[in-house]
């Protein structure tokens, strides 16, 4: 158990007390930072910083974690609670002093400026955030991307409008320009995605406001990598709504905005599926040529988020596929989808994009009753019925209701393969993730 300096202690602030007893656990389990670090989800940075003496106060959550895991029984969160309370306190006597009497020569005239530009620094140094809580940030950003379609939904829309609602109550207090962009950056990440989950709910409306102020982030952080992927994740709203020439019009102006990374691959791929949906075969086809170029350099930036804000070329093959299908030519899609499905299944579990995977795997059910092969649709269609209800999402569901009403036109209700393949979309579309909001 940690013991908190008692009154014979030495004089210290309670940051630096803080600091003394998350060194004194540490050293106390015989952990080193990285094991710490491991230990509780952080790098060996983060502890080294909250360790430091003259570093920023570091975050709650850290603090928490450490707290939890080395069974101190709360005492680090009091002693964090007590030196945030201390830096408020400090901050309000200073904002409350009274103004100091006129000076009356030139002297006291210029040492009473040479004062206020002191306390004008000291204002300027302080902050209510520093690199632990950003990095932190960034991180469970990219702990968000890297989970979804992986695990229910609803919890990580959760996670990501707290870590939004985070990043807006920081920003209202002050901090570094540098650290405000960092800010900005992460609020329009957690954005982002909070957009994207809508869509897979089902309200393309509410991705909308949540992806304007996405946007807005973006251009006060001047991140265009970020800049990109809002424009991919309106064209996506669009899309779903079935207005492919304003989901174009988003894909081709985020194509201003792509540099290193796959935010490129994934506009141009788009594009050509919005093209061919609004009925511009000739310019589809043209699209669709230039996404294919692209994939033959598209590399992963090391920065960049997974999940729905990263695009492989097995996510791409998808969208191509489905561009196929709606130009007609069925073969085509099939071999584009198969291929797209064998790059999925070979890639590490860990880095398998489960949502664009079973949406290509209805490509290849699609094209399959396209072409008249309805033993071949039924076993394509048995992956994408194992989808657990909590990730069974909106887009997810119009594909597999698509394969009902192909599976009718292709064969009526006589053959027993179509009957089953219908019987299985009527069983999958009762069970899916829109329930969680009405249960």
């Amino acid at each position: 158990m940690i013991e908190e300096p008692g009154d014979d202690a030495e004089p210290r602030s309670a940051h630096a007390r803080l600091r003394h007893a998350l060194k004194a656990a540490r050293d106390g389990a015989g952990l080193s930072q990285a094991e710490l670090g491991a230990l509780v989800g952080y790098t060996r940075q983060y502890v080294s910083l909250a360790e430091r003496e003259g570093h920023n106060l570091p975050s709650h959550e850290l603090v928490a974690a450490i707290d939890q895991a080395l069974g101190s029984g709360g005492t680090l969160v009091r002693l964090r609670d007590a030196a945030r309370q201390e830096q408020l306190r400090g901050r309000n006597r200073s904002s409350s002093t009274a103004r100091p009497p006129m000076p009356n020569t030139v002297e006291e005239l210029l040492m009473s400026a040479a004062g206020e530009s002191s306390e004008f620094l000291a204002w300027a140094e302080s902050t209510n955030v520093g690199d632990l809580t950003i990095e932190q940030m960034h991180d469970e950003i990219r702990r968000i991307a890297h989970s979804y379609l992986k695990v229910p939904t609803l919890p990580l829309f959760a996670r990501a409008k707290g870590l939004r609602n985070r990043a807006f109550t920081i920003l209202g207090g002050h901090q570094d320009p540098r650290h405000t962009r960092e800010l900005y950056a992460a609020a329009g990440w957690s954005l982002t995605i909070l957009a994207w989950i809508s869509v897979d709910l089902g309200r393309a409306d509410a991705a909308r406001d949540h992806a304007r102020a996405a946007w807005m982030c973006a251009e006060r952080a001047d991140h265009n990598p970020l800049r990109a992927w809002v424009r991919a994740t309106q064209h996506t709203a669009a899309f779903w709504q079935a207005d492919y020439d304003t989901a174009a019009g988003y894909a081709t102006d985020g194509l201003n905005y792509v540099g290193t990374g796959t935010a490129e691959l994934f506009l141009h791929s788009a594009r050509a599926l919005d093209l061919a949906r609004a009925g511009d075969t000739q310019a589809a086809e043209t699209a669709l040529h230039q996404a294919q170029r692209v994939a033959d350099t598209a590399v992963r930036a090391q920065d960049e988020l997974a999940g729905p804000l990263t695009c492989t070329v097995d996510r791409a093959g998808s969208l191509w596929s489905d561009t196929e299908l709606a130009l007609g030519r069925a073969d085509n899609a099939l071999s584009l989808a198969d291929r797209a499905v064998a790059q999925f299944e070979a890639a590490p579990e860990e880095q398998r994009n489960f949502g664009s995977e079973r949406m290509t795997r209805l490509q290849q059910v699609k094209a399959h009753l396209a072409l008249g092969d309805l033993r071949s649709a039924e076993d394509a269609l048995v992956p994408v019925l194992d989808t657990p209800s909590t990730q069974r999402v909106r887009p997810l569901v119009h594909r597999v209701t698509e394969v009902g009403t192909l599976a009718a036109q292709a064969g009526g209700t006589s053959d027993p393969a179509i009957r089953r393949i219908r019987a299985a979309v009527t069983d999958f579309r009762n069970d899916t993730v829109v329930r969680e909001l009405t249960a």
